[in-house]
């Protein structure tokens, strides 16, 4: 239920700047799509501000030490409606723990975020887009130590990837469903994605007046 996209880089290109670029041309594409369907259908409102803030999982730590993980991220996206949270996977200073987990053999976690969005209608953050540069060998390495999964690097794409034999790239996800529901205005996934759904669901949701 995503679009999925994958691109080889540089390694000059391995940093945050290149990382920023990209968010900002997916998030360009995002308030395209909603322009789009404003013009197209009389109920649907431009809600997206015209540029994304970009932030860190410890400059957030650092701000709200209190707070959960979950809740800095309705508090940021609440403040600035859509935000780039970046630098998932490594602890943070304040709780020793990571703000959330990643996989160790995925993105590099130094490069990587979350698109977030402020969705009025649930009253808090909403994840869009998980996207970032993905590890090299270096990063790789590391991030294997951290998470105690030394031992994948026999395995045949990490033993490749820790050679040097596989180009270096960056990629991401953006959430199909999630942005239907965004910019519609929906309070249940189901309202905008075929599935199927328990008794109990069906029951609440027609008590609720949302159609599934």
């Amino acid at each position: 239920d995503q679009w999925d996209w994958e691109k080889v880089i540089d390694k000059k290109d391995r940093n945050l700047e290149t990382l920023k670029a990209t968010v900002r041309d997916v998030y360009k594409a995002l308030r395209k799509t909603e322009m789009y369907m404003a013009i197209q259908y009389d109920y649907i409102e431009e809600i997206l501000p015209r540029e994304i803030f970009f932030i860190t999982t410890q400059e957030l730590e650092d701000r709200w030490p209190d707070k959960t993980p979950r809740e800095r991220e309705d508090a940021i996206c609440k403040e600035h409606r859509t935000v780039f949270l970046m630098q998932i996977g490594d602890d943070l200073k304040g709780s020793g723990k990571p703000h959330d987990g990643r996989a160790p053999d995925y993105d590099d976690w130094a490069l990587n975020g979350d698109i977030l969005m402020w969705n009025d209608v649930l009253q808090r953050g909403f994840e869009i887009s998980s996207m970032g540069i993905r590890v090299d060998e270096a990063s790789l390495d590391r991030q294997l130590t951290l998470a105690g999964c030394d031992d994948r690097r026999d395995l045949p794409f990490h033993k490749m990837l820790l050679n040097g034999e596989l180009p270096l790239t960056m990629g991401g996800g953006i959430g199909q469903s999630r942005l239907c529901m965004l910019l519609l205005g929906s309070v249940h996934i189901g309202e905008v994605q075929a599935s199927v759904w328990d008794k109990a669901t069906r029951e609440a949701c027609a008590k609720a007046g949302i159609p599934l």
